[in-house]
Formats: structure tokens, C-alpha cells, sequence
């Protein structure tokens, strides 16, 4: 009695395709139902055993490998899809964000030393960036489920892990900004998230960074009480979000900055006395401002607000409306104060006015965004970043390619070592 392989070779092709379509059926198992059970002479019961160890070695091809498969790469030089070498490290990181569009075709890439798209996957990003050795971050949004199940955070990093390589990106940005309840096992499930996402990427991409974001300070910032002298241990760095620093507030309701200088050093200083080393610690900096609503404005700098209704605080900086950097140059003409320096925030602001309603906008500009990139000397950071450049005005416009070009400079001070590297 001969068996004839085709049929067998053709239903194990048709049911791995099923398989990589439509996943787990019926009781969990991607064959489940797919090989009917038979009891008919052992040339067909040869077949099915030798179709469903096919189908399980291709399944299992698919999910390790389906990736490294039909990639091409869309950069004119086929090496700009390999990722920046790991022996490529820069003195001084200077981390951007990036919210989608064009606008990075006139970043300042001599600057640049990794960027983070936060929206669509642009290739021609990636071109660009490892023209200029800059590494490419792949966003990693945590969720709480992840916190509780192994299985779904061994799935989460392998997808991870997943689509850096199918983008040829150079490691991940994970993210995570929900309060966390007492219970031990979210901790323990978020700390080995991290690590084990670092173990992998570094495994698997040589030379990737692995980046944690955190608020600007350790101390519960809405909610968000993690163990950071741990997570530091297991990143290459954390992005301190060092803005929105008045999330409820206590005092009397009245606009400000949303990042006053003393409190930025305040944030990183706390860091940095949980025992995480400064050079864990990129200062992130917000290129937008806030504009408020006056309930009542005394003087300038003295702007009542509304009080809002929020737990535990009358105000906070959600009554304020975001502004990019390159709006409120446009509003700045319209002030009928002139740019005004507060000298205990160490920004500017100014106020305007909409039929009979009188705004103060806070900010930060070329000036106070100097002073503090200046504690990166002042507190030996391992960099600093920007939320986001797309915030700055890129027209041809010259007095708008000036300002944009004064806030490239004033982030990235030290020019003769800013992109030296370390080989």
C-alpha cells in the first residue's frame, strides 16, 4: 500500500494559512477542528499525524519568525535598515517625540540622538534618522491586564519585539501612566514587564535602548506610586516628563507655569536620592504652553481662574487650554502687556484679550528653556528631550524659522561635545 504525500502536504499548507488568519478557535487550539479524527487504514492515519506535525511546525515558524520574512526595505541605502550599531552612544542623549507629518525633514538632526513617532509608522523617518546614526523607539503602551497575567505579557513583548524588528527600529519607549491599587502583584507584574522587555530587546536588537517614562517627580504624581529605584535598575534610561506640574493645587487659583524651574530641579533631585544614577535621567521638557481664562485679572501675573471640580484641590493646570510653542507666537502679537518674566518660575508670559475676556499665557521660550537645560551640567543628566518638536514652527516664513531655530539652540547648549560619540 503506497501513500501519496500531496494531499497531506496541500491540507497542511491550507490549514496553517487558516491558521495565521483567523487564530484560536473553538477550544483555544488553532487546529481545533480542523483535522477531523478518523479511524480509517494507516495510510490515512500517517497522513493526518504527518499534516498536523506540519501544521504545528509552520504555526510555530509563523509566530516566532513571520517578521524576519518578506521585509523590504524602503531606505535608497539598504544598510540605513540596520539598526544604529551598539558601540554608536553619544555623550549627551537628546530625545525627541514626534506626533506625526513632515515636519522631521527640518528637525535639526545634528542634535537629534534618538526619536520616538508617536503615531503612524513613517520608513522614511528611519532613513533619515540612521543617516544621521539616530535611534528609532517604538511606543510601548502598557495596560493594567498585562500587569496581572505572565501569559499576556510574554505575548505583549514577543508582538513587541515583533514589529521593532519588522520596522528595523532600534528599541522601545514603554509608557504607562495609571494609578496603581496596593496590591503587591501589579507592582511585581509592572517591574517584570520592564525587565524582561529589556532583557528581550537587548537580546534580540544589540545596541537598543529601552526607555520608562515618569512623571516629573517620585512622589505619587497622580496616582502613579511605582517602585522607580527598581525600574531604573532595568532601563537604559527614564524620560522625567518634567512638565504639568500642577495637577491639583492646594493654594489659590491662579494661572502659572506649568514647569517652574525649582520644581524641575525639586523632581530630578528626588530621583536622584532614591539611589537612581543622574545618568539614568533625561529631562523632558514641554515645547507648549498654557493659556487661561481669566476669571478676574488684578495685574499681570495675577489671573484668577475658575475653580474646577476636582478631588481633593479647588484648581489645576486642566483649566488651562495647551498651546503649541509655535501658537503662541502668533498670539504674542496680540498681547496688550508685552512678554512679562517671572522671576520665581523662571518663564515668561503675557496676556491678551477676546471681546471682554482677558487670557495669561505661561510658557516657555528660548531664555527659560536655557536655564534649564543648564542642570544638565548642574545634576551630570544623562540628557534632555523634547515634547514635541512638532510644537516648533518650520515655514519659510523667516521670523518663524528663527524662533524655531533659537528653541533648537536653547535645548542643545553644549555644541562642541553634544554629538560626540563614544566608541
Amino acid at each position: 500500500m503506497s501513500c501519496q504525500p500531496g494531499e497531506a502536504a496541500t491540507q497542511d499548507y491550507m490549514y496553517a494559512k487558516q491558521w495565521k488568519q483567523h487564530g484560536s478557535q473553538g477550544n483555544g487550539s488553532p487546529l481545533a477542528g480542523a483535522i477531523p479524527s478518523t479511524k480509517e487504514d494507516g495510510c490515512e492515519r500517517m497522513r493526518s499525524s504527518l499534516a498536523l506535525a506540519q501544521v504545528l511546525a509552520l504555526a510555530a515558524l509563523w509566530v516566532a519568525g513571520e517578521s524576519d520574512t518578506n521585509i523590504e526595505c524602503q531606505c535608497s541605502n539598504p544598510s540605513l535598515c540596520q539598526p544604529v550599531a551598539a558601540h554608536i552612544q553619544h555623550q549627551v542623549e537628546v530625545v525627541v517625540f514626534d506626533i506625526g507629518g513632515k515636519d522631521w525633514k527640518h528637525y535639526d538632526w545634528s542634535k537629534v540622538t534618538t526619536i520616538i513617532p508617536v503615531r503612524a509608522y513613517d520608513p522614511e523617518i528611519l532613513c533619515r534618522a540612521h543617516a544621521n546614526d539616530v535611534r528609532v523607539l517604538l511606543i510601548g503602551r502598557i495596560t493594567q491586564p498585562l500587569l496581572r497575567s505572565p501569559a499576556k505579557r510574554a505575548a505583549w513583548m514577543n508582538e513587541q519585539i515583533q514589529v521593532a524588528k519588522r520596522q528595523f527600529m532600534d528599541g522601545i519607549t514603554l509608557n504607562y501612566q495609571q494609578s496603581l491599587s496596593d496590591q503587591s502583584m501589579y507592582h511585581t507584574g509592572l517591574i517584570e514587564l520592564i525587565r524582561d522587555t529589556a532583557q528581550i530587546f537587548h537580546r534580540e536588537i544589540p545596541g537598543s535602548q529601552i526607555i520608562f517614562t515618569v512623571p516629573w517627580a517620585p512622589n505619587c504624581i497622580e496616582g502613579q506610586c511605582y517602585d522607580f529605584a527598581t525600574i531604573g535598575k532595568h532601563c537604559d534610561f527614564l524620560f522625567v516628563r518634567s512638565y504639568n506640574m500642577h495637577d491639583q493645587t492646594m493654594n489659590e487659583c491662579f494661572a502659572m507655569s506649568n514647569a517652574p524651574y525649582h520644581q524641575v530641579v525639586s523632581g530630578l533631585s528626588a530621583y536622584i536620592n532614591l539611589g537612581i544614577e543622574s545618568r539614568k535621567l533625561v529631562l523632558g521638557l514641554a515645547l507648549f504652553g498654557y493659556d487661561y481664562t481669566c476669571k478676574q485679572l488684578f495685574e499681570p501675573g495675577r489671573c484668577e481662574l475658575e475653580q474646577n471640580d476636582l478631588i481633593r484641590a479647588p484648581c489645576s493646570y486642566h483649566a488651562a487650554r495647551p498651546v503649541p510653542y509655535k501658537d503662541i507666537m502668533k498670539l504674542l502679537p496680540k498681547s496688550f502687556t508685552g512678554k512679562y518674566w517671572d522671576e520665581v518660575s523662571r518663564v515668561p508670559y503675557f496676556n491678551y484679550m477676546v471681546n471682554i475676556t482677558y487670557h495669561e499665557v505661561w510658557f516657555d521660550d528660548p531664555e527659560s528653556i536655557s536655564i534649564k537645560a543648564s542642570i544638565l551640567r548642574k545634576l551630570k543628566l544623562r540628557g534632555i528631550g523634547m515634547w514635541n518638536a512638532n510644537y516648533l514652527n518650520y515655514s519659510a516664513v523667516p521670523i518663524a524659522a528663527m524662533q524655531t531655530e533659537d528653541m533648537w539652540n536653547a535645548m542643545c547648549p553644549f555644541r562642541g561635545k553634544w554629538r560626540a560619540r563614544i566608541i
